[in-house]
């Protein structure tokens, strides 16, 4: 039975659709081949078999074979290797929802378009939730450590800063700060963690909190080793924080499916106030005891 013509809108629709299915199916293919844990690996290629067949559907309508894009191959591939499958794979499907491609207008003229619908939204989310990696499951670990440093150590820097007004000094107490911070950190998540009966995670969420405390050291504390100026330092460590808020935040919302904007506020209000207050206690402190360096 010969189908009726499509309309140029809606081809113009199924050829992008076709496009993202066959260019998504690449990228969880090869996605699929490097895991080495045979779980994730056998739901990825799950979801490359169903863009495989939706686009072998969208095949059948528009009579056109779609070559997939190379660049988005590439781009969600490392993005997924660097940053986590899930990270990537969802910033990947946020990208095909802004695609332009309405399924309901589609239906109209190709019935198969609600089901795919349906199993794009449901079943394919359903499997990348089912996907296991440390950098979601030690997420909390990871978000503790960013948090403490950026208010602990921007405070420590912003006090020093009016107290010392010399860079070199202020560096090195904001590295011996951060440094002990970090090792306080991750001890002190190390024993919350084996407290709440998870001993198999507890080395990993030590770590994972130790090297995000220290990641935050390092952003904050380089401008005092770059500029002169200890004013002009702490601009540039407060732009740093806020780039870190905005990073991380950005990263959470997206494979965590949490709203960005909150998170994102909370955090930065939060090391402002604490950086204001411990700049005003620097300066009192300085007044107080008479430093001059």
């Amino acid at each position: 039975m010969k189908r009726k013509p499509l309309s140029p809108e809606t081809r113009k629709q199924l050829l992008v659709a076709q496009g993202n299915e066959i260019t998504e199916y690449h990228i969880y293919k090869q996605l699929a081949k490097k895991q080495r844990d045979p779980h994730n690996a056998e739901v990825l290629s799950r979801i490359a078999d169903d863009e495989y067949k939706h686009c072998e559907i969208w095949k059948e309508y528009t009579e056109t074979e779609v070559a997939p894009s190379k660049w988005k191959i590439w781009k969600f591939y490392w993005i997924a290797r660097i940053f986590g499958i899930t990270f990537g794979i969802k910033l990947m499907e946020k990208g095909e929802e802004s695609a332009q491609v309405n399924y309901n207008e589609i239906a109209n003229e190709v019935p198969e378009a609600k089901i795919i619908s349906k199993e794009e939204n449901g079943h394919e989310n359903q499997l990348i939730d089912l996907l296991e990696e440390d950098k979601l499951k030690y997420i909390g670990s990871i978000v503790l450590g960013l948090n403490d440093a950026l208010v602990e150590i921007l405070g420590t820097l912003a006090g020093l800063t009016f107290a010392l007004q010399n860079t070199r000094l202020v560096a090195l107490a904001g590295i011996i700060t951060g440094l002990a911070g970090a090792l306080s950190m991750s001890s002190s998540e190390y024993l919350s963690t084996k407290s709440e009966g998870r001993h198999d995670g507890a080395m990993k969420s030590a770590i994972f909190t130790g090297i995000a405390y220290i990641f935050a050291v390092v952003f904050l504390v380089v401008p005092y080793l770059i500029f002169t100026s200890p004013f002009v330092a702490l601009i540039v460590a407060v732009i740093d924080s806020v780039l870190v808020v905005f990073l991380y935040s950005y990263y959470i919302s997206i494979a965590n499916d949490q709203p960005f904007r909150k998170r994102f506020w909370e955090m930065v209000i939060l090391s402002t106030v604490v950086g204001l207050i411990s700049f005003g206690l620097g300066y009192v402190v300085r007044i107080i005891f008479g430093i001059e360096v």
